[in-house]
């Protein structure tokens, strides 16, 4: 019972930040590439709690619902910093190596920072703290994975993503005001032209 509970929370978060984040980016695809995040996490706390001799129990389930809102800050930051880049005119591929190779180093701060931060719990130091040892352990082992595996899955399912948009669309038309007669310059310099 208490499972089922913890599953509809892990559920109900991951609905809630992916609209969060949808009316932040105004848009549906970008938000799904930050939820990659996720499964990602989800990967390093099975390998944590398989190290760690961790039972998979309702403790270890928080620390997997705190992880999923956590686990999407570092893809927020890479797709925010492409988006920027792209607006000033750079193409997809140079803009998603910038992204990884410039947040790189702000993105490993604030995981390792979480991560110093929760190894007294995990290590379970401390009285009471074997009670609390499994949520830290989850939370220890899904920043670690989600912070080095998000550096190189975003930025490709950008791309990815990016391309099957742009063939099943169409390149998005940056000249499309000039097209439709749309001039950027002023009146009074057009006139001067004449």
């Amino acid at each position: 019972e208490n499972f089922s509970r913890v599953s509809f929370a892990v559920i109900l978060a991951i609905v809630l930040i992916y609209m969060i984040m949808a009316s932040q980016f105004e848009s549906f695809l970008q938000p799904l590439i930050i939820m990659l995040t996720v499964p990602l996490a989800l990967f390093g706390v099975a390998i944590a709690l398989l190290v760690s001799g961790t039972t998979l129990n309702v403790i270890s389930l928080l620390g997997m619902i705190f992880l999923v809102g956590t686990a999407v800050n570092n893809g927020i930051v890479l797709i925010e910093y492409i988006n920027q880049v792209r607006e000033e005119g750079v193409e997809v591929e140079k803009a998603c190596i910038d992204a990884a190779r410039i947040r790189t180093r702000p993105i490993l701060m604030s995981a390792l920072s979480s991560a110093i931060g929760l190894l007294p719990l995990a290590l379970g130091l401390g009285e009471g703290a074997e009670l609390r040892s499994p949520m830290a352990v989850a939370m220890l082992g899904g920043t670690l994975s989600s912070t080095f595996l998000t550096l190189i899955v975003i930025p490709l399912f950008y791309i990815l993503l990016t391309r099957v948009s742009e063939k099943i669309f169409g390149p998005e038309e940056e000249e499309s005001d000039e097209k439709a007669g749309v001039s950027d310059t002023p009146p009074e310099m057009e006139e001067e032209k004449d």
